[in-house]
């Protein structure tokens, strides 16, 4: 892979972290009942993705490019990642963490290797899952969990 796409990549992820944390602040900090607030999953996400984002910049700029001919940027995949997560930031509310988390996940294992569909819809959910019912049942949080229009 080229440095510079790398390089380019982490920068637009580390927006993307930004947003992440900038957005979890206008989330209510606690819920009635609950020991750990919403805002908590999304603000350490948009730090772990800074943090990591900064570290791939980081090796990017340190390593000297090994391949003469660089193979073109993927533009088209790079935005429909940030496009794709832009939508998941804004449908997360009305359609519930667990689907719209399965629904993004699995477009973006599509978006990354279009092999394997099944497979990448069965991570997803799990996934979703997985983590709704850790964060919610285990650690007492509160996630908006199903859409209230499928009830």
């Amino acid at each position: 892979m080229s440095t510079r796409f790398d390089r380019y990549s982490s920068v637009v992820f580390t927006m993307i972290g930004v947003f992440f944390v900038a957005e979890s602040g206008s989330i209510s900090a606690s819920a009635y009942g609950s020991k750990v607030g919403p805002n908590l999953f999304p603000l350490g996400l948009g730090i772990l993705l800074i943090l990591l984002s900064l570290r791939l910049f980081w090796e990017a700029s340190r390593k000297k490019s090994e391949q003469k001919a660089t193979p073109a940027v993927d533009h088209r995949r790079l935005i429909s990642f940030v496009v794709l997560t832009f939508l998941y930031a804004v449908v997360m509310e009305w359609m519930g963490y667990v689907l719209s988390t399965s629904l993004f996940l699995f477009c973006a294992f599509w978006l990354m290797n279009k092999e394997n569909w099944w497979k990448s819809a069965m991570i997803a959910c799990s996934f979703s899952l997985l983590v709704y019912y850790i964060y919610v049942d285990g650690l007492k949080g509160t996630l908006p969990g199903w859409p209230a229009w499928l009830n």
